[in-house]
This record gives structure tokens, sequence and C-alpha cells, in this order.
């Protein structure tokens, strides 16, 4: 066993689509926090990892002491946070290492080049456990669920599900390599002719239970019915007597061919919120995608993807599971709309505020969201929120066909009826000019 010694200083690499590899900076840590320096051949010829909140220069930078667990939030975006964390605090307790020795430099250590988006770290740390070889699906999906329910040996992790699990969110999950000639061979890392997939497991433990990615997928359908940009995704049977158990693979919008990468960058990263506390507002959220994007037509796309959350009542829309992508040359666009499904909270408020309102926000502050989203006129935004509206009216059949019980069709559609009625202002003709900003 390797003896724990904390890291003090980290190499951060950035990998390109064409699956080039160059020194971004360096990171470096003391008893003051955690520095960042970019590398002057970096600085020369390649764009900034993060507009808002580090500056493209070749100074030392300290980064905040109170956020992302010390570092920038670009690279707190390269960590795992709930069920990953969960993972990797489990093969440290293997190592004999408390959770609590370690910091955020010893964290990205261990993601190596594991991690979702562009950014690698070197050197890797030695308890690090490196993904490689084959995998029957089943195998590690009940890994996964063992673990996440805390049955078995609690301490023991897996080789393969430690290898595979470096993904956020709170649902248990793991990056694979899926053959693409037609064969369901599993791998744990990039290949020729393996495409990459992030596939979520089930539990009963889930809010949905064993339907969570059956409605996840309805969700996705939903969505892109209201003309949303959404992943590709596929349902997997799970291995059970029950048709309504089935895992959801969505294919991973970083990645590009066997190497490739695009950088990507969370809305809790670039613009330093905390994901765990109500922390933003769409007004925030639509201004930011406006600026880093440089485009108007992605403030009409956020304000979608804000309705669709509003009337589907994915209120588990914290900063986290807002996102985009960079590429090459500098360009921003939005990922494809992510983690959506119905997540209604306990306190019924959204954790994104509608111009201050958490639910049943005001004709007048969906007008200003509007306006700031560059649509000509309500009616226009108003046009975006019936689309919503009827797609979701799709819902028991969109349910029905990929197999979801009817009495959680029953359930789901009450609330979202309930939600249309709460809104009804929304859909009601009503003038077409703007209001002030």
């Amino acid at each position: 066993m390797t003896a724990f010694a904390s890291t003090s200083r980290l190499d951060v690499f950035r990998r390109f689509r064409s699956g080039e590899r160059v020194l971004a900076g360096q990171l470096a840590q003391n008893r003051q926090g955690v520095f960042f320096q970019y590398a002057a051949d970096y600085l020369a010829a390649h764009p900034n990892l993060s507009p808002f909140a580090l500056p493209f220069d070749a100074t030392l930078r300290l980064a905040p002491a109170t956020l992302h667990g010390g570092l920038f939030g670009v690279f707190a975006d390269s960590l795992p946070d709930g069920w990953g964390t969960r993972v990797m605090d489990r093969v440290l307790r293997q190592h004999d290492v408390l959770p609590s020795q370690i910091t955020g430099l010893d964290r990205l250590a261990y993601v190596g080049a594991r991690g979702a988006g562009a950014l690698e770290y070197a050197p890797v740390a030695p308890y690090a456990v490196a993904a490689q070889g084959e995998v029957a699906l089943p195998v590690l999906g009940r890994q996964a669920t063992e673990l996440f329910e805390d049955a078995g040996d609690l301490l023991t992790v897996p080789r393969t599900l430690a290898g595979a699990a470096s993904s956020g969110g709170a649902r248990p999950k793991a990056h694979i390599w899926l053959s693409s000639d037609g064969t369901e061979r599993v791998h744990l890392r990039p290949g020729p002719g393996l495409t990459p997939w992030l596939v979520k497991f089930t539990s009963t433990l889930l809010p949905l239970g064993h339907e969570e990615s059956l409605c996840e997928a309805a969700y996705l359908t939903l969505a892109a019915r209201a003309g949303i940009d959404v992943p590709n995704w596929r349902l997997i049977q799970a291995p059970s007597r029950s048709s309504a158990i089935a895992w959801l693979a969505q294919k991973r919008f970083d990645c590009h061919g066997e190497r490739g990468r695009s950088h990507m960058h969370s809305v809790c990263g670039l613009l330093d919120a905390d994901y765990r506390l109500p922390s933003m507002d769409y007004e925030d959220l639509i201004k930011a995608s406006i600026v880093l994007c440089r485009s108007p037509a992605v403030g009409q796309s956020q304000f979608t993807r804000a309705a669709f959350n509003l009337f589907a009542l994915n209120q588990d829309d914290h900063t986290k599971n807002w996102a985009f992508l960079q590429d090459d040359d500098g360009k921003w666009q939005p990922t494809p709309f992510y983690d959506v499904t119905f997540s209604p909270s306990p306190s019924g408020e959204h954790t994104t505020a509608f111009l201050g309102h958490g639910a049943v926000p005001p004709l007048a502050a969906m007008r200003r969201l509007a306006n700031q989203a560059c649509f000509a006129n309500w009616p226009r935004a108003r046009e975006v929120i019936e689309r919503v509206v009827d797609a979701l009216a799709d819902w028991p059949a969109v349910a029905n066909e990929l197999g979801v019980r009817k009495t959680t069709q029953t359930l789901i559609a009450r609330q979202l009826e309930a939600v249309r009625v709460r809104n009804r202002h929304l859909l009601a003709a009503s003038g077409g000019a703007m209001l002030a900003g």
C-alpha cells in the first residue's frame, strides 16, 4: 500500500477535438490556498478556459477559498459530486485515507484524465483506480446499485466500478464505451470503434424508483418535441423480470472520436454559484449565456428550457445542470439539455428563480425574461411557452410507449396539469409590447 502524500502541484492539460493534448497551466497549493498560472504557450495560441472568473494572463492567481473546495470553478467542474464523490471516498478508505485528509488538488489528481470535458491533470494519484478492460454491464449495474444502497461490504469498491464512476449527480452511474459494431460489449476505456456513453442505473431508493430512467427518457422525448436540443440517448433493458426496469444511456456530448474532447464548463463553475443553494436566477443565466456565446438566439434557447422546467416540474434546475461547451477556437454554445426529469422539490419551488419567483412566476416577470432573452415581442415568447405546454400534453402517450406504469403516468399527469393551471396566465393573449427590462 502506498503511503498517502498530499498533492502540492499539478499540471493542467487541455485535450482538443483532434485529440491533441497541450499544457494549459499549473496548479499549486500552500497554506494560503490554491494557485493557478496559465502556461505561456497556451496563452499565445489558445482560448480562455473560464472567461468570467479567471483572467487570461500570466499572473499567478489565488482561487477563492470559500467556493468549489478552494479551487477555481473551471477545475472544480472536473470533479464528481454526489455519486462520484461517494465512490472516490470509499476508494480512499480502502487506502486508509480519510476524506477529511484530502484537498481539492488531491481529488483532481485522483480524477486525472477521467473527468468530463477536456481538462486532464498530472501526475495521477497513486491511489486512483484506472479504468481498463471489458465488463458485463449487468455486473457493473449490480455493483453500482449495491454501493448506492449500502448493500454488501460498505468499504470495498470493485475496480471496474471505481474506474468508471467519476461522474457527478446523485444517481448511480458510469462512463462506459460501447462497441459500434452492433454488439453489446462494454469497455471501460476508449479504443477504436468504441463510442462513449454515460449510463444511469436505477434503485428503489430513487424518487421514481426503477422507473427513473423511463421517466427521464420520456422527458427527453418531450423536450425534443418542444424544440430543445437533447443528448442522443437509448434505454438498455436491465437484467430483471420486470420490463419496467431499464437504464438510461446518454451519448457523451463532450467526446469526439477516440480521444477528442470539448471543454465543458458549468454555470456553477463559470459564475461561482453554489449549486447546493438557490443561488441563481434565470435572468442571470440568460444574460450570461448571451454574453458568453455572443448570440441572441442562445438567450431564446435558454428561455425555452426555463419554460420547460417550469411546466414540467423539473425543479432540480441548479447551476450544475446548466453548462456550456467550448470548441478549439474558443466559441461557446450551450450543452444539450441534460438531467431533465420530473423532479418536484420539497418546497415546491425551483432552485433557479424566475426573476425572484421560485414558483408560479407572474406574467410581468416572464415578459421581462423574454425581453432579456431577445424575443421581438411577448407573443413570440408566448408561442414558445405554448409549444412547451403542447409537447408536455403528450406525456401520457410517450410514457405509455416507454413502459411507465399506469400509476406513475397518472401521478405525474396530475402534477403537470396542476402546474399548467397555476401558470395559465402565461398562456393568455395579452398585448404585444415588451415591458421595460
